[in-house]
């Protein structure tokens, strides 16, 4: 599975691994938001790893779990949903608004073969510094760059280059991130600061 060949769903090795995860998601997902300790410790244990100071707000859905990689300065707002048939590789930094979606999971184009429950895998790799917008969908294989922006309800069928923003249906690079965004960003940034130390 993990090596992108054909396999079947209803494995039982599969099985097994897929009543370990649904028994930790039951658990987090019942969870309050206030038992900070008993979440941290529950997606650690999902996952095949997590880097420091990550933040996902509940439900949250995946396969497995194991087969999910994150860096540090993670943050996935609600109805996060990863399909991990293969392996998904997460950046420092990355930010997903609500309903967030990551397909590994691919089927055959022949219904014949399709209808003997084989299916196969293609990871997902995505970037540091990387804001993935609301309703997104992220399909098998692609890979995303590094500060990268997608815009909301973007379905994203192939790779994304570094410093761009791309958004539609789909998925397409629309402009680059430029010295110019960040002179912009700074400056609003510092405004930010002055408005704050004129209110004390």
């Amino acid at each position: 599975m993990l090596a992108g060949e054909l396999y079947i769903f209803e494995d039982p090795e599969l099985y097994k691994d897929r009543d370990k995860n649904r028994t930790i998601l039951h658990e987090l997902n019942q969870t309050s938001h206030l038992q900070l300790e008993r979440r941290e410790a529950l997606f650690k244990d999902l996952f095949g790893s997590i880097g420091e100071n990550f933040k996902i707000q509940t439900p949250f859905y995946c396969d497995y779990g194991n087969n999910i990689y994150i860096g540090d300065n993670f943050f996935a707002n609600f109805d996060c949903l990863i399909l991990d048939i293969a392996e998904v590789h997460i950046g420092n930094n990355v930010m997903f608004a609500p309903r967030v979606n990551i397909f590994t999971a691919g089927h055959p184009i022949d219904a014949e073969v399709r209808n003997t429950k084989l299916e196969f895998g293609t990871p997902v790799t995505i970037g540091d510094n990387v804001w993935v917008g609301g309703n997104v969908t992220i399909n098998p294989g692609v890979t995303i760059g590094d500060n990268v922006v997608i815009g909301s309800g973007s379905v994203v069928t192939r790779n994304i280059p570094s410093n761009t923003v791309a958004v539609g249906n789909p998925c397409r690079v629309i402009r680059d991130i430029t010295e110019a965004d960040k002179i912009y960003w700074k400056e609003k940034q510092a405004q930010f600061h002055r408005d704050m130390e004129n209110l004390k």
